[in-house]
């Protein structure tokens, strides 16, 4: 029952409703409203290739951080041998709080979504540096809330053998899972305002068309073009742990993020678009690569 309710929130909030909302955008969108002017700024390409590396390099960023705090409790527990790997971890050895531990990527994700949300807002900072804040709040919250929702729907996720060894009951666990899943959707809220904040021109934010327009060229390709780099850091693995996180994490959020532009006004421009760098986030992109192929590919022990 827990899992048939979870599935079917997700299913409903994650899938459904995204696609309605966009739809139903699109239609009010293009009926004109007399005496509302609006811009419609020319795509700015080198935007668009900034934020879809800042996307790659957030997605492994915040992965690494998971990854990183599944490893670091476990060398420091008796009897286990952790090994970080540039796309998973092992370990040897045998100790009951390995279950628990299992629950503590997630959780350190989530903190990092919440620490970089914190920094965005607390200072003033360079466009780039402001979007890559956007993107890992993105991917901590919406990596770390699928878990407690994957969770519920398979007890041998990570998370699910942390929920496991605490006990936590059907009712607390499908409660939790759908409080994740509408999570995701105001984090999507989140992302859509902090990116229209980010246009040069009060214009493209007067009506939904030119909003959808800017999250679209903004957030929504360059998320979608971003999946193709990722993949290059998870190689070599089974397909479906390849291609799958990557696709799911951006497709579920993403969703959102574009159809919240249609009904989000009052968003205060503080522009930065067009002062979005290319060459600093491909060295960095280019630079993380290496490091998860050539160090964390073989293997890394924490023992």
């Amino acid at each position: 029952m827990a899992a048939r309710i979870t599935g079917l929130a997700a299913l409903l909030l994650l899938v459904a409703a995204p696609l309605v909302a966009n739809a139903l955008g699109a239609v009010l969108a293009s009926r004109p409203r007399p005496g509302v002017a609006s811009a419609v700024p020319p795509w700015n390409w080198r935007a668009s290739c900034s934020s879809a590396l800042l996307y790659t390099l957030a997605f492994n960023v915040t992965f690494f951080i998971q990854e990183l705090f599944l490893v670091v409790p476990k060398a420091l527990t008796p009897g286990l041998r952790p090994v970080l790997y540039h796309n998973n971890h092992d370990w040897g050895g045998d100790h009951p709080l390995a279950e628990l531990f299992q629950g503590t990527g997630a959780l350190a994700i989530l903190v990092s979504a919440a620490v970089c949300l914190l920094l965005r807002r607390a200072t003033t900072r360079r466009p780039t540096t402001t979007l890559f804040l956007i993107w890992m709040t993105y991917q901590g919250a919406v990596q770390a809330l699928l878990q407690v929702v994957a969770a519920v729907l398979d007890a041998r996720s990570d998370v699910g053998r942390a929920f496991a060894f605490i006990g936590l009951g059907d009712g607390l666990q499908t409660t939790a899972a759908v409080l994740a899943v509408v999570a995701i959707v105001a984090v999507a809220l989140t992302v859509t305002r902090a990116v229209l904040a980010m246009v040069d021109d009060p214009g493209a934010l007067a009506t939904a068309g030119p909003r959808a327009r800017v999250v679209l060229r903004l957030a929504t390709v360059p998320a979608l073009v971003a999946i193709l780099p990722i993949i290059a850091f998870r190689v070599p693995r089974e397909l479906p742990e390849v291609v799958g996180p990557p696709v799911i994490v951006t497709l579920v959020g993403i969703a959102w993020v574009q159809a919240w532009s249609w009904p989000a006004a009052r968003v205060t421009p503080l522009g930065g678009a067009s002062g979005l760098q290319v060459a600093g986030p491909a060295v960095a992109v280019m630079l993380t690569l290496l490091f998860f192929q050539v160090v964390l590919r073989p293997g890394v022990p924490f023992f």
